[in-house]
């Protein structure tokens, strides 16, 4: 489900940009690109996280 809402985040956030560009709203487009860049920032905690997961994983089946 974290990996949905990272992608939310991402293309609301880069919609929330381009809309602010169009219309001059500069407020806007910073909070887009933020959201954008926190999306972003949250899928590659959720990849390292996982990949983490599955080294444990393989060093605890080599031990068996």
């Amino acid at each position: 489900m974290g990996n949905l809402k990272n992608k939310s985040d991402q293309v609301v956030g880069k919609m929330k940009e381009k809309i602010g560009d169009a219309t001059g709203n500069d407020k806007l487009k910073l909070k887009g690109k933020a959201q954008k860049t926190s999306g972003k920032a949250k899928e590659k905690v959720e990849d390292t996280k996982e990949k983490a997961a599955e080294k444990t994983n393989d060093v605890l089946d080599d031990h068996e």
